[in-house]
């Protein structure tokens, strides 16, 4: 085993799972007995598991390998590197610098990511997205805030640009339940 696996035994039969860095890192040695959430990938000459300790790092990891190129190594080495939180966060900024930290994910690899999932981050989590009610990263919940970071970008705003002053509008207690309301404010934020 390497050290992106680990053996869980289920009734007395072990499984290699791979896992990522820090999923590893949070399964310790003191609890013998852990919960996976699990994805298989089946390949001609292989089927592996891959195992999250939360629903939002497993539903971060089919999201990337539907990015055309990474595959199921490349979206560990991503979650390996960042939360789906930060992950969120990187996409909707535009940060392809954040993506390319993870192993054997260059600049171009990187810039696809952040391209691919700009339009596809709102099917993650509200946790995950960083907009739920802990004052994440686009401000409003779920899909309030994609829409939000959405309408800025097609009034020709820069995705970071958008995202900042909606991170802004959240920092200032804004609700994010209204959609207008959160773009209205957004709006007077990016006209200071």
């Amino acid at each position: 085993m390497d050290e992106t696996s680990v053996i869980i035994d289920v009734g007395g039969v072990g499984y290699a799972v791979t896992v990522s860095g820090k999923t590893r890192a949070g399964l310790g040695l003191a609890d013998p007995a852990v919960t996976l959430l699990t994805d298989m990938q089946v390949r001609e000459d292989s089927m592996t598991l891959f195992g999250f300790t939360a629903i939002q790092e497993r539903d971060a990891f089919r999201l990337l390998v539907t990015v055309q190129g990474v595959g199921a190594k490349a979206a560990m080495a991503i979650l390996s590197v960042l939360t789906p939180d930060e992950l969120a966060d990187a996409v909707m900024s535009g940060d392809r610098a954040m993506v390319a930290r993870a192993d054997g994910v260059g600049p171009k690899l990187a810039q696809r990511v952040v391209n691919e999932l700009a339009t596809k981050i709102g099917s993650l989590p509200v946790a995950a997205t960083g907009m739920g009610e802990s004052g994440g990263a686009a401000g409003g919940n779920g899909t309030v805030g994609v829409d939000a970071m959405s309408a800025l970008v097609n009034l020709g705003y820069g995705r970071a640009e958008a995202h900042a002053a909606l991170q802004r509008v959240r920092a200032g207690g804004a609700s994010g339940d209204d959609l207008s309301a959160l773009i209205a404010a957004a709006l007077q934020e990016l006209g200071q």
